[in-house]
């Protein structure tokens, strides 16, 4: 084996038994639960979101701004049980799934 490509299966080999290679699977483990998860779409409306899943358990104000800007929109949050959404002005830019068990790696829910 030429010695770049065994340069290249040591650190691969390393870098499987790091925790970054745990902290990956993690990640790529979220990503497939929210694929398979039931969440707002986005460019869904607030109405929509409510009327599919009910009242969030809380409505954060908007940040951001001023008003409507088109550089600057507010940001406003809903919080469910298991997901937040996030809107722009009054539409769904992104849901995210909250963290499955406190032992899960990677941020922590805003405000937690």
């Amino acid at each position: 084996m030429k010695p770049i490509a065994l340069s290249l299966v040591f650190v691969a080999s390393i870098a499987l038994q790091s925790p970054m290679a745990s902290a990956d699977t993690l990640l790529i483990e979220r990503v497939q639960a929210e694929r398979g998860a039931a969440l707002p779409a986005r460019g869904n409306s607030m109405d929509q979101v409510q009327a599919r899943f009910g009242a969030p358990t809380q409505k954060y104000p908007p940040v951001g701004g001023p008003s409507n800007s088109k550089h600057n929109p507010p940001i406003t949050r809903w919080a469910y049980p298991t997901f937040n959404v996030y809107f722009e002005n009054s539409h769904v830019v992104d849901a995210v799934l909250i963290k499955a068990s406190p032992m899960e790696l990677g941020p922590a829910p805003v405000g937690n």
